[in-house]
């Protein structure tokens, strides 16, 4: 038995399309780094600078700066999620302990985040907008490997 489709409707797959077609798309990520002594590198991204330091001295190593990356991007839509529902979100801070493989290359292994939220948010909303940025929004984590289990967390302050 064949399935009737109605000529004069578009099928999804077409709208998807024409909807990916108007939707403004992202500029490139453009980086450029500048070796200035040791293993320390200056960077700017869009006119922002920043310090990369193998050793943490000066500025963040690489693998620190991916875990800012991290916790950051996930934190933003965390943000961006509870305060277009409309929640009393008063403050958000994030805490990532990333466990490092023992040998070259020395990428995350496994990665723990905690957030813990201050305000009258209900904790199934947050636990929402988790996964909202985990499954869907976060760029950092789908620009990483997903064999590294990745916990995250968190808790709900009432604040002042």
């Amino acid at each position: 038995m064949m399935a009737y489709v109605c000529p004069a409707r578009p099928t999804i797959a077409k709208y998807n399309r024409r909807m990916a077609e108007l939707t403004p798309k992202k500029p490139p990520t453009v980086v450029e780094l500048i070796w200035t002594h040791d293993l320390v590198l200056d960077g700017t991204a869009g006119g922002v600078g920043m310090r990369l330091d193998s050793a943490s001295v000066e500025g963040p190593s690489p693998m620190q700066a991916l875990g800012f990356a991290l916790a950051a991007c996930m934190a933003m839509d965390l943000v961006h999620i509870l305060k277009k529902g409309r929640h009393n979100l008063r403050g958000l801070k994030a805490n990532l302990v990333a466990q490092r493989a023992q040998a070259e290359p020395r990428r995350f292994t496994a990665v723990e985040l905690r957030y813990t939220v201050t305000g009258e948010v209900p904790p199934d909303q947050v636990q929402r907008a988790i996964d909202l940025s985990r499954d869907k929004y976060c760029s950092v984590w789908h620009s990483m490997r997903h064999d590294i289990p990745f916990d995250v967390t968190f808790e709900i302050e009432p604040g002042l």
